[in-house]
């Protein structure tokens, strides 16, 4: 049974939860493994190459709220050679600012086919070395390109890509490095000229010159609390920093067009994890914004050039219980196959993690009770988030990474760990309807590593088709879950290419593939989960099914397009109004498709 919180500076929680623990009396955050069971990740970190990067962000005591809140991942085929690569932000440290020590760099792991990396960041230009946030990919410019959008505290960067491996940071001349504190960012075409436009959320207003002790002038340390212990302040406390949508002007330059849209956040809420995505279902992509521990926002696009702010009326603004909650990560999907965009958020511990599950008028209700998602969350703090579908049975599963904010809990007899493990939900029938069946962790699999984690991003870095995770934690290595799940189920991916009245990157685009007796939903994202950017080729699992079914593709233009597809276990290039014009198979060209 839960007590009401005593109001205090912090962050947005259900009250004070009773520990819980597994049977060797261990948190349950840091515990509660099985010794057999379905082994759904393999932890491939050092396999990989991955192991000698380590994220660094302030001190490791964590005395300010700079030091907390870790970073994001990007995961795009920079290249375009056909694979995934993997882009880490990094944090930095004020002696690394003052110019005593050497920064923390940004990774760019280039794929090499072969089931490793190799950090290209230094030759690529893309090391960042300010203290990094958020991270958003997207072919602003529309040569056929990603683009990496990267947010920091300090002046953002935008990384224009060469062509030939190189980047070249564009964000002063473009308009868009702004200052103070950046968080979640996100790509769409809001206003349909066929270029994209940038959103980017601001989170806290820090200034360094404020700093006093374990919190700041404006929040004395003894207001700082959680469960009666001294901690780090923030984010309520704090003064918050504004939303910012600049409109793509075509020429490489963008303008701030907040204020005209009605997205401009006057009331400077704590932002975090931001995304564009069609929620209505009018071919225009709409915005929600995660803010950290007041309401949230959900923007629905009038097709003027403005938004509509629908948050309250939606019920996305707050919890079923009529709380804000401490919005980190956004996970966006159609788990019940029924052609609405569902969306996960992630929140601090001592509270239920809420789904918001898309009503037939567009609303959104609360649900997490009903699915099976109130309880098991509880003591974690979650931030990276996904709807993945990670045996390929057509329903999409829900994957979390957690990790506490306070080192202090590791202290204390409460039930939780600074290091938490993830948490892996799968989506079944449950009394006719849709609902999550909880994984447990098999010791020895991904599943059961305790890390601080903070960002996740999802995607199918090896070509086969099945979905993997990185994990950029906060003060250490990543994690590399492969996927090795030992379903046999096929699947169909899709690479989307806009024509000339679409972004090139096709992004926001909405396809329903009809295939293994579903009609399934997937989008063309720039962002999702805690401020980062997944593979943005479409996948769809198709069970058992040999028939991969027709796609029905809303193109950003508001072309409508339908693509059967000729075989299963493919990864399609559409281009469009030309249909099918490529195909991979194992990672190379099909010789027929």
């Amino acid at each position: 049974m839960a007590t009401s919180p005593a109001q205090q500076g912090g962050n947005a929680t259900g009250g004070t939860f009773a520990p819980v623990y597994d049977a060797q009396k261990r948190p349950i955050t840091a515990g509660g493994f099985v010794d057999s069971g379905p082994v759904i990740f393999k932890d491939i970190t050092k396999a990989a190459g991955l192991s000698g990067w380590s994220h660094k962000m302030g001190s490791p005591k964590k005395p300010l709220i700079i030091d907390t809140d870790g970073s994001g991942i990007a995961l795009l085929d920079y290249d375009n050679d056909g694979w995934l690569d993997i882009y880490l932000v990094n944090g930095s440290t004020f002696n690394a600012l003052d110019g005593k020590e050497e920064p923390p760099h940004a990774a760019l792991f280039h794929n090499n086919h072969d089931g490793t990396f190799t950090d290209v960041a230094a030759k690529a230009g893309v090391t960042n070395d300010r203290w990094g946030f958020g991270v958003t990919v997207g072919d602003y410019d529309n040569d056929g390109w990603p683009d990496i959008f990267v947010s920091n505290w300090g002046k953002n960067r935008l990384y224009h890509n060469n062509h030939d491996g190189t980047f070249t940071d564009v964000a002063q001349k473009a308009g868009v490095a702004l200052d103070n504190w950046s968080s979640g960012a996100t790509w769409g075409d809001f206003d349909g000229d066929g270029r994209l436009d940038l959103f980017v959320a601001g989170y806290v207003h820090f200034e360094r010159k404020e700093v006093s002790g374990a919190g700041t002038e404006a929040a004395a340390p003894s207001f700082c609390q959680f469960r009666g212990v001294p901690v780090m302040c923030g984010p309520r406390g704090l003064k918050g920093q504004p939303d910012h949508l600049f409109h793509n002007n075509g020429d490489g330059t963008f303008t701030d067009v907040s204020v005209k849209a009605g997205v401009a956040d006057k009331n400077a809420y704590y932002g975090f994890a931001a995304i564009f995505v069609d929620i209505n279902g009018d071919g225009k992509p709409d915005l929600v914004v995660g803010n950290d521990s007041e309401p949230n926002y959900l923007y629905i696009n009038k097709g003027d050039g403005s938004f509509e702010d629908q948050s309250y009326d939606s019920g996305f603004a707050l919890n079923r219980d009529g709380r804000e909650i401490a919005s980190m990560g956004i996970a966006a999907g159609d788990y019940e196959n029924n052609g609405g965009i569902d969306f996960f958020v992630t929140d601090f511990s001592d509270d239920y993690k809420v789904l918001f599950r898309q009503d037939p008028d567009h609303a959104f209700t609360d649900v997490s009770d009903k699915v099976g998602l109130e309880k098991i969350p509880i003591p974690f703090v979650g931030w990276g988030d996904g709807f993945i579908d990670y045996d390929n049975d057509g329903w999409l599963d829900l994957f979390m990474a957690n990790g506490h904010v306070y080192p202090e809990v590791d202290q204390h007899d409460w039930g939780t760990t600074f290091a938490e493990r993830p948490l892996l939900f799968h989506n079944v029938t449950g009394s006719g309807e849709r609902v999550f069946e909880y994984v447990p962790p098999v010791i020895g699999t991904g599943l059961a590593d305790v890390i601080p984690a903070r960002s996740a991003a999802f995607g199918d870095l090896f070509n086969d088709g099945r979905i993997d995770v990185v994990i950029n934690p906060i003060d250490g290595p990543p994690t590399l879950l492969r996927n090795v799940n030992s379903d046999r189920h096929h699947w169909i991916e899709m690479k989307l290419v806009g024509g000339p009245k679409s972004p090139r990157d096709a992004m926001c685009a909405t396809v329903y593939l009809k295939a293994n007796g579903m009609r399934m939903r997937q989008d063309v994202l720039s962002s999702g989960g805690f401020i980062s950017s997944n593979d943005q080729r479409l996948h769809f699992g198709l069970g058992d099914s040999t028939d991969a079914g027709t796609a029905e593709i809303h193109w950003p233009s508001g072309k409508t397009e339908t693509v059967t597809f000729p075989a299963v276990d493919r990864i399609y290039t559409i281009r469009e109004t030309k249909g099918i014009t490529g195909a991979l198979c194992s990672g190379k060209p099909c010789k027929s498709h």
